[in-house]
């Protein structure tokens, strides 16, 4: 099948090289702010602010959540989406370059995951692909997007219900990795419903509680009938959940409680019959305790689908990229991190990832979710996961943090972004390619399962997420912000010689 020619890559790639300052300001510039899901405000008005200055037409508040938005650019050809997240996780704060556990703000949110890296890296691919397009005379279309509230599974189910993506031909999406690489069909992550119970009962003093009906009781009833029921339900699922209400003080009944569950498992019809068991049981809950329930639901994810012709096409562009050249400084880091916090050893990278196909992975479940997968069951779409993280970190950790705004994360998303503009290249100039990316998404992905999701018309984001915790730490996190008008790098404002590669220290 016929690509981009290597000439047009090599621009395109030595074009993102010249943008390696600016990827290196948005990267430090994201983690600074290190704002959780539906709270990004400040991350969306500076990459906003970003490409609007390099000619790209921004629509903000889209799908009823304000702080997502799309960027678009071009006209006639193919529309290609560029797509990655961009908030941070609840309590992850962590001083970056610090190989011992050092929070900045005590109790704030940070990038434990590295999401500050993703939309850095589509900006920087997107800047230079226009670029290259315009002076080549390309036909065809650039629509960014931000994965707002990842990490709660919250939005791209709503961005396909409202119809982002109904005009697209393609989507490319990142994703933070340690290794680089991508992959095509299951590719093993489960899907999600994320829902809140929330019980109504009856207050009364604590000393005659026969006076009232407590929502705790039913919200414990629920849990506890969950529990025993988890023997009985597939070894493929996965929930868990936590008391987001449990009444006020211990002499008072409480008249409202609330639980958070998360439903995971392989497929649509699994997803679905898990969430209609927490609600049969949440019912019952209610009528064995006198109280009453109603629920919300605040996210869904679906199964991830990655495309077969892209993901060939991209992860040769992956191997032509290749590794970043690994300093002695980067290796030394990511060596005291392992060391630091008990984990086994190992160097980044010299190799990119092997491409992840059905036969290597063999039927694996990794139990994760992402609500990318919404986005691959609408349109043929690929993830591409890029080196900007140290190996054997954990997830949703302050370890996952440490990295994130160092030389490791800046490059990592350097070569990101040059596997996708490449790929944009090749989906832009090769009819083919996007004819056969639509032919396996219609003949082999959805030939026999179609995209099911639980959301409904009446369904809404769940926007009021994490805006008391900001209201209350944004304050304390502002003095924190990078300013890169004064500092050539966050670590330089932050006073930290890289590598710092103490392994002991205040924690």
């Amino acid at each position: 099948m016929a690509k981009a020619p290597a000439a047009l890559k090599t621009e395109v790639a030595t074009a993102i090289d010249e943008e390696a300052k600016l990827v290196q300001e948005m990267v430090d510039s994201v983690f600074s702010f290190a704002e959780p899901g539906f709270q990004e405000v400040r991350t969306s008005a500076y990459l906003t602010a970003i490409l609007e200055r390099n000619g790209f037409t921004v629509t903000r508040g889209v799908a009823g959540i304000p702080t997502a938005w799309t960027a678009t650019w071009g006209t006639g050809g193919p529309l290609v989406a560029l797509g990655s997240d961009i908030d941070g996780l609840l309590g992850l704060s962590q001083t970056p370059g610090s190989a011992v556990i050092k929070p900045m703000v005590a109790g704030a949110p940070g990038h434990g995951e590295g999401h500050n890296s993703g939309m850095p890296l589509i900006i920087a691919a997107a800047i230079a692909t226009k670029n290259v397009m315009e002076k080549h005379g390309i036909k065809g279309r650039l629509m960014l997007w931000p994965g707002v509230a990842e990490e709660l599974l919250a939005t791209k189910a709503f961005y396909v219900r409202e119809g982002l993506f109904k005009d697209v031909d393609a989507s490319i999406f990142t994703h933070v990795n340690a290794g680089f690489g991508t992959g095509w069909g299951d590719l093993g992550l489960t899907g999600m419903v994320s829902v809140q119970y929330d019980f109504h009962g009856k207050t009364a003093h604590g000393a005659a509680p026969w006076n009232g009906r407590s929502a705790l009781d039913g919200v414990e009833w629920m849990n506890a009938a969950w529990n025993f029921r988890r023997e009985h339900l597939p070894l493929t699922q996965r929930s868990h959940y936590v008391i987001t209400n449990g009444g006020g003080q211990p002499n008072i009944v409480p008249g409202e409680a609330s639980v958070w569950y998360y439903f995971r498992d392989k497929d649509f019809a699994s997803v679905r019959k898990l969430y209609e068991t927490g609600n049969e049981i949440s019912e019952a809950a209610a009528k064995a305790t006198g109280t009453t329930v109603t629920r919300r639901l605040l996210g869904y994810a679906a199964p991830n689908f990655g495309n077969k012709p892209m993901a060939e096409a991209a992860y040769a562009n992956i191997e032509m990229v290749g590794m970043p050249q690994w300093s002695e400084a980067d290796q030394a880091f990511a060596k005291a991190v392992q060391q630091a916090n008990g984990f086994t050893l190992k160097p980044l990278d010299s190799k990119v990832t092997p491409l992840s196909t059905p036969e290597t992975r063999g039927g694996a479940s990794f139990g994760g979710s992402d609500d990318i997968g919404d986005i691959m069951w609408t349109v043929p779409t690929i993830t591409i996961g890029y080196p900007s993280n140290i190996p054997n970190t954990i997830g949703h950790h302050v370890t996952a943090a440490m990295a994130m705004a160092t030389p490791i994360a800046h490059k990592g998303a350097v070569a990101g972004a040059k596997a996708v503009a490449m790929t944009v290249l090749d989906l832009m100039t090769t009819p083919t390619l996007i004819s056969a990316a639509k032919a396996y998404f219609t003949n082999v992905q959805t030939k026999d399962l179609k995209y099911d999701p639980v959301v409904t018309a009446q369904d809404k984001p769940a926007i009021h997420l994490n805006k008391e915790v900001m209201e209350q730490l944004r304050p304390k996190m502002e003095q924190y912000y990078y300013d890169p008008a004064k500092y050539g790098s966050y670590l330089e404002q932050l006073g930290i010689a890289y590598p710092d590669t103490r392994t002991t220290g205040a924690k």
